[in-house]
């Protein structure tokens, strides 16, 4: 009997430090809280600075995902597993208050997005969009109008321009479906121009890459990009709290966004695990 117990004593012995590890491991997983954010392609580099300055100060995790506000829009209403929503504008949002889908009172604006015509090649796009008007250009890029906001901005500077029309007939227009696949037209040189957020060109501490036409604001609505609470889990309302909070400010300006006074809140400290 003493051979037994002592080939099972050795036997757990052996095992227990597997044993801890796999406990320790679950505590891990069933500590380690995840919010799920879907957020509009416009946004995805200051969404990503933002998560990184979250997860550093709660020890919390932010899962993103990126695409088209209308698309984003028709998947949260299908029951899209979103803990929240950072849209490209401010329909979306206020539908989806309409209709009984956020968490009440959570929607607010976390900043205003700017325009621009862009191209990779330096001294393409200046002075004041000469280059739309002289059309020495065989296709141009813009986001599709009916899935995302800066796409919809676009098609107005073009009609305010008197462009649209021609442009279309011509069969010269390039829709991306959201507007990150349309930058990508224009930073890959399928196409040689086109319409993005100035976030998506401009960098903290960067020159901007090629040039562009920071599009007049008169020539289109304004992009007031607003943010909601979906399901109320504390780090997905602790992440929403910090996005509208002073020490993002900085951060989400940096990109080329203005936040509106008063968009931002006092912060509390951010729910830890």
């Amino acid at each position: 009997m003493r051979g037994f117990w002592g080939r099972q004593s050795r036997s757990w012995a052996g095992a227990l430090p597997l044993i801890v590890s796999a406990v320790l491991l679950g505590h891990g997983t069933a500590w380690a809280a995840v919010a799920k954010i879907a957020v509009a392609s416009n946004f995805q580099a200051t969404a990503k600075h933002l998560a990184a300055a979250f997860e550093r100060q709660s020890g919390d995790q932010v899962k993103l995902s990126f695409g088209s506000t209308g698309l984003f829009y028709a998947q949260i209403r299908h029951g899209a597993p979103f803990d929240a929503f950072f849209a490209a504008d401010e329909e979306r949002p206020r539908r989806l208050e309409r209709e009984g889908a956020i968490v009440p009172g959570s929607r607010f604006t976390y900043a205003e997005g700017k325009l621009v015509l862009w191209s990779t090649k330096p001294d393409y796009v200046l002075g004041k969009g000469k280059v739309l008007r002289e059309g020495g250009f065989e296709h141009i890029a813009l986001a599709n109008p009916k899935l995302a906001p800066y796409g919809l901005a676009a098609q107005q500077a073009l009609r305010e321009l008197g462009l649209w029309e021609t442009l279309q007939q011509g069969d010269r227009l390039v829709m991306g479906q959201n507007i990150g696949q349309t930058h990508q037209l224009v930073a890959s040189g399928s196409v040689p121009l086109g319409f993005v957020a100035l976030s998506q060109i401009q960098r903290p501490g960067q020159a901007v890459q090629g040039s562009y036409w920071p599009v007049p604001s008169k020539f289109y609505e304004p992009i007031i990009q607003q943010a909601v609470l979906i399901q109320d889990t504390p780090v997905a309302r602790a992440f929403l709290e910090f996005a509208r909070s002073p020490p993002a400010r900085p951060i989400i300006e940096s990109y080329g966004y203005q936040v509106p006074v008063g968009a931002t809140a006092p912060h509390r400290a951010a729910v830890t695990k």
